[in-house]
């Protein structure tokens, strides 16, 4: 057998052993893209449970509903409500964020280990919970400074809501009183969800 042939023979046998490595990574590239990234989501929290850093655009193209939260509030029973919705709407794309802050009546003074178990003991709630931030005043964390700033509406006490649409746009703002099973609440959670 001539050198030539030999040669060829190898090169074609090098490059069809690695013709299927190469159409697996490109596979992997293109199920790993995620979807856009809206700017609002451009953003990292660390989670409640172990202070691990958690990048908001995980969530891009899903139906958002940010809370602030606290555990010793009249409206602190909302967990159940929030934990509720995010079951019944959580395959459809809805998503429910939790931050915790102790800047209304200072109703969240506890740990984040103290807050993540009163959060699942007493609510069960499963919904992505974030670490103790300020959401109002001068100086809130950079999610809430971009929410405050599309409604114009801050927080005013604990449990207000901010309704996201699956390409980032803020849609709608809810007071603490109006409840995770308010028909305006659900009726904007479905309509951003697309029915």
């Amino acid at each position: 057998m001539s050198k030539k042939i030999a040669f060829a023979l190898v090169s074609a046998l090098v490059l069809s052993a690695q013709a299927p490595v190469h159409a697996q990574q490109a596979g992997v590239a293109a199920t790993a893209a995620p979807a856009a990234c809206p700017a609002i989501l451009k953003q990292s929290f660390n989670r409640l449970q172990d202070d691990a850093p958690q990048n908001l655009c995980q969530y891009a193209g899903k139906v958002i509903l940010v809370v602030n939260t606290a555990s010793y509030c009249g409206f602190t029973k909302q967990y159940e409500g929030l934990e509720a919705l995010y079951a019944k709407y959580g395959a459809k794309g809805l998503v429910v964020l939790g931050f915790p802050s102790n800047d209304f009546g200072k109703q969240e003074p506890g740990s984040s280990k103290e807050i993540a178990d009163f959060c699942y003991n007493t609510y069960g709630v499963k919904f992505p919970m974030f670490a103790k931030s300020v959401v109002s005043g001068s100086a809130p964390n950079a999610l809430y400074a971009d929410l405050i700033k599309a409604t114009g509406k801050a927080p005013a006490w604990n449990f207000h809501k901010y309704l996201i649409d699956r390409n980032g746009k803020v849609v709608d703002s809810f007071p603490s009183k109006v409840t995770p099973e308010d028909k305006q609440l659900v009726g904007a959670v479905e309509k951003a969800l697309g029915g």
